[in-house]
């Protein structure tokens, strides 16, 4: 009984301590609303909770404090919740979830501006006629009310082409409408992510609810990605559809009995799987909507190795994708792709690359230790790939074939772990890149490797942590190297 009285506990301080940072950052231009300033705080950006707490302290250091403890506190929650949940109804779980997604659809922008960045980007293309991949948002008419709004002003877009379609669908809305239509659309996805990763677990024979629970009640998902309302959560929508697209293929194959002439090249391709070919569109969707996802696509593939119809298949949804995807963007942008490689020598100062060149006397990330650590990840990746073809350790027996779709999300999620220590610009919420994979997976290490990861993004990105540093001397920014880090940040902002 105190277990569940805990877990109940903890439940609600969940979605409390969620209503009360919200609730702050409504209230008036601060730092925990960054495209606010002055007086700028328009009532459509606040939203319905704005203002709730006049007497609410203006001091930013007391701000950040209080923004950041019940952070920590939520994450704290969230870590009971994870050893309680076989004690919890699963109404209670669902409940919380869906309580805690209303709240943070009421919120302001928190903690970044990219989802006016994502507006911007939009309107340069519909209202100023500006290609956002090769015209950077400088060059359009500065009284666009989207324009002081964004801060990437020297960087063409980086978002992949099919989110950039989205962005334009959203203009005849205006700057106001823009924002609330995408964010009801980034809740209403994650919501849909967790009901697919509830079905997995269903066909993976795993506890649903504490599947959900590590995905949707992480409390930095909540503040950092549905209350800064990014372009991940579709991201992983579509990686999800896929993953569930293939465990469905297999709980039908095991249900039907194999046709005659397996091994013959139109057993390959006929008769054609629908959830087969689905999958294989839903990845490249995914990498249409944002490039990280690519890095999965050779794991998913080597999973599939050993079973050929599947791994034909779910290629042909594949090349099906690409080829709609890339007609799609010649016609809408012409021969011309997003803008991946400026962002990829941004660093930020607490990113793992950067933190390892501060520990070898290097003062940050330097050229050479980029290339060494992106070599790194290709290592990873590759290695990921062979757990998923082999299911097993060099030297142990292979996993039977049948436990492809398993041991590929597990692969899978430490691709996308492996991807996020390694990235030089690395943002709180990429987290979410990880759990779902870590929730359906047998790893128990997975699951415990996304909950360390959780606490270095919490210390490295809490409003409070810059304080810290500055009392321990902490000061990366400042090292020539960290300087010229920073440089190249700013120039791209204005």
């Amino acid at each position: 009984m105190s277990g569940r009285l805990g877990g109940a506990a903890a439940l609600w301080a969940i979605v409390a301590l969620s209503l009360f940072v919200v609730v702050i950052a409504a209230d008036r231009p601060s730092l925990l609303a960054p495209p606010t300033h002055g007086g700028f705080y328009p009532h459509w950006m606040a939203g319905p909770l704005g203002g709730l707490w006049p007497s609410l302290t203006g001091n930013s250091t007391v701000l950040r404090y209080l923004f950041t403890i019940p952070l920590v506190g939520m994450y704290l929650a969230y870590l009971v919740i994870l050893r309680s949940t076989e004690r919890l109804p699963a109404s209670w779980i669902v409940g919380g979830i869906l309580a805690v997604h209303a709240v943070f659809i009421l919120s302001p922008p928190l903690a970044l501006t990219d989802l006016f960045n994502y507006i911007n980007y939009g309107r340069m293309e519909v209202v100023h006629n500006l290609n956002p991949y090769t015209s950077i948002p400088i060059l359009e008419p500065h009284s666009d009310p989207a324009y002081a709004l964004s801060n990437w002003h020297k960087l063409f877009s980086p978002y992949g082409p099919l989110f950039t379609l989205i962005t334009f669908a959203v203009v005849p809305l205006g700057v106001a409408g823009s924002f609330w239509a995408l964010k009801v659309l980034l809740v209403l996805t994650s919501l849909a992510t967790l009901a697919l990763v509830w079905r997995c677990a269903r066909l993976l024979d795993r506890d649903p609810v504490k599947a959900v629970a590590l995905v949707g009640l992480n409390p930095i998902v909540l503040v950092w990605g549905l209350g800064g309302d990014h372009n991940d959560f579709l991201m992983v929508f579509f990686l999800m559809l896929g993953f569930y697209l293939l465990l469905l293929a297999r709980s039908r194959r095991r249900r039907r009995p194999a046709p005659s002439g397996e091994g013959r090249i139109e057993h390959l391709l006929l008769p054609l799987s629908a959830p087969l070919i689905g999958a294989g569109v839903a990845f490249v969707v995914a990498v249409g909507i944002k490039a990280s996802a690519a890095a999965l696509i050779p794991v998913v593939l080597a999973g599939l190795l050993r079973e050929r119809r599947g791994l034909v298949q779910v290629a042909l949804g594949m090349a099906l994708g690409s080829v709609v995807i890339a007609g799609v963007s010649l016609l809408a942008f012409g021969l011309h792709l997003p803008d991946l490689s400026t962002q990829s020598r941004l660093v930020t100062s607490e990113s793992v690359p950067n933190l390892i060149g501060l520990a070898v006397g290097a003062g940050g990330e330097t050229e050479t230790l980029h290339h060494l650590l992106t070599a790194a990840l290709a290592l990873a990746i590759l290695a990921c790939c062979w757990w998923a073809w082999r299911g097993a350790r060099p030297g142990r027996k292979p996993e039977p074939v049948e436990d492809a779709p398993d041991r590929t999300i597990a692969a899978a999620g430490w691709a996308s772990a492996a991807l996020l220590v390694m990235l030089s610009w690395v943002l709180p919420w990429y987290v979410l890149w990880v759990l779902p994979m870590a929730a359906l997976s047998k790893s128990r290490r997975l699951r415990q490797c996304s909950l360390v990861l959780g606490v270095y993004l919490i210390i490295a990105w809490a409003p409070a942590s810059g304080l810290l540093w500055s009392a321990i001397g902490f000061h990366p920014e400042k090292t020539p190297l960290g300087a010229l880090h920073q440089r190249n940040v700013d120039e791209l902002l204005n």
